[in-house]
């Protein structure tokens, strides 16, 4: 992506870094400003294995879509789903559910533009504007009612974005979730923990985040748990994600163990 002085107009902030463009970046991609690269740098200075680690971030977001399809599951709400790319939620659940419906929710104006333009021919999928920390949002929006139906189980993914959550948020934005989904739904996540990594890493890490407009929170194993209270995790359980139902004919990148991960199931 060239920076271009009509992206102002379109309400992208090329003066500080995105964490949806930083996340295509660690992935290869092209949609990113010289200021997210910038990022990235000084990430990888503190976390050398940043680009695997987001590569293995979407092995189990595939091996997770995989495991909800198979369990029932017909439509999905993927919010922070970031800019588009190989292996997106509606084509893993599509595999093995044909008709599921996915409502991508994202509140970056990139990932929106290239949202819409990717899904403008797929009857059943769609691209909602929307703010995780306002649920209610994601819930009823517009977009969200025209796929989602409340009355039948719902597959919420919520992949690297509850450590962006503060501790005071985690309760209101988790709890209207937990209130609003029907019994048997599913609720995935994976959050960075700073467990058996160096202090100083992390130190470095959640500096660069706090440049952007959504600071990164790194938690322990108890603290992540938390994000699924009312929820009772599938098997294995709460684990760092390369320990998540490894899957030999989708082998993800060595583990690096930085993040936890699971899925939640309403009683």
């Amino acid at each position: 992506m060239t920076e271009q002085g009509g992206d102002a107009s379109k309400g992208i902030d090329v003066t500080r870094p995105s964490v949806a463009r930083m996340y295509d970046y660690y992935l290869g991609g092209k949609d990113n400003f010289e200021i997210d690269r910038e990022a990235v740098r000084r990430v990888e200075r503190a976390m050398p294995e940043i680009r695997q680690l987001a590569q293995e971030n979407r092995a189990f977001l595939r091996r997770a879509v995989r495991h909800m399809a198979r369990q029932g599951i017909r439509q999905f709400i993927d919010i922070g789903s970031g800019l588009p790319t190989v292996g997106n939620t509606h084509e893993i659940a599509q595999q093995i559910v044909p008709d599921a419906r996915v409502v991508y929710v994202d509140n970056d104006p990139v990932v929106l533009q290239h949202g819409r333009a990717l899904l403008a021919t797929d009857a059943n999928t769609t691209v909602a504007a929307a703010d995780m920390r306002r649920p209610a949002d994601v819930l009823r929006h517009e977009e969200t009612a025209k796929l989602i139906d409340f009355g039948e189980p719902v597959g919420v993914l919520m992949i690297a974005m509850i450590h962006f959550l503060t501790l005071e948020e985690r309760g209101l934005v988790m709890g209207e979730l937990l209130d609003a989904l029907p019994s048997g739904s599913r609720l995935t996540a994976t959050h960075v923990t700073g467990d058996g990594h160096s202090a100083d890493a992390v130190a470095q890490i959640e500096s660069v985040y706090a440049a952007t407009p959504t600071p990164i929170y790194f938690r322990g194993h108890a603290e992540v748990a938390r994000f699924f209270e009312g929820f009772d995790l599938v098997e294995p359980g709460l684990v760092t994600i390369d320990k998540w139902h490894p899957d030999p004919e989708d082998p993800a990148p060595t583990a690096t163990r930085w993040l936890y991960g699971g899925v939640g199931r309403k009683p």
